[in-house]
């Protein structure tokens, strides 16, 4: 892929039909609905990295969810999880608001991309091996065209195993044995910090285990190496 800018690669990640599961789950789930969006056009193609090209900070997340990204066609957009993670950047002061439900809601991010290692929504919220591999070749791509990137927050273990493959394919020099996924986790590498925090899905933060608390300390952090400012 030589995409010549962001907005080229967005664009050709939305025509992709690369894999025959994901593409008839996807169409499906927009066909069919759930009953609480049945006034609802869905999305469901696949999902395009948001947020600015000269971001220096990368959220990374696992997929769309069926009824959240591939209904409205922005990661992490009218689902719980994006709830979650929405409020706290905006907590930290890099949202202009805490909510996200809709592409045309207004909202912006300050200084940050967020993106995922498979574009479209997986059934159960699991793709497999095959299709995480087809998908990867556009995290490459988006990787090498974010020329400001200092600093990558991985949400899980999908997130962090994909996020250091695809450094690994885009050119930086990863250390082998691979970190190993742990919330808090810090890996410095040539010029960018990785973090892992726990995944924002509805187990993780309706048991506890992702607190917001726990949630705005890993951004703040990962923020401050990538040198924005962040609200304390």
């Amino acid at each position: 892929m030589d995409s010549s800018s962001l907005a080229r690669l967005d664009e050709r990640i939305t025509g992709c039909r690369a894999c025959p599961r994901l593409v008839a789950w996807r169409e499906e789930v927009a066909r069919t609905k759930r009953a609480a969006f049945a006034d609802w056009t869905y999305w469901g193609r696949p999902v395009p990295g948001f947020g600015p090209q000269d971001a220096p900070m990368l959220v990374v997340g696992l997929a769309p969810a069926a009824h959240g990204g591939n209904r409205t066609g922005r990661m992490f957009t009218g689902d719980r999880s994006g709830d979650v993670l929405y409020e706290a950047l905006h907590d930290v002061g890099l949202a202009s608001q805490s909510t996200s439900v809709s592409a045309d809601d207004g909202l912006e991010l300050y200084g940050v991309r967020i993106t995922a290692p498979v574009h479209c929504a997986p059934p159960e919220n699991k793709p497999t091996p095959e299709e995480r591999n087809t998908c990867r070749p556009w995290l490459v791509q988006e990787l090498h065209l974010l020329p400001s990137l200092r600093s990558v927050v991985a949400l899980g273990a999908f997130g962090w195993q994909s996020t250091l493959t695809a450094l690994a394919e885009a050119g930086q020099a990863v250390p082998r044995p691979r970190p190993v996924f742990r919330h808090g986790a810090r890996v410095s590498l040539d010029g960018l910090e990785l973090f892992g925090c726990f995944h924002v899905s509805q187990r993780n933060t309706f048991t506890g285990l992702l607190t917001p608390e726990m949630l705005r300390d890993v951004l703040r952090t990962a923020a401050e190496a990538a040198g924005l400012p962040t609200k304390p």
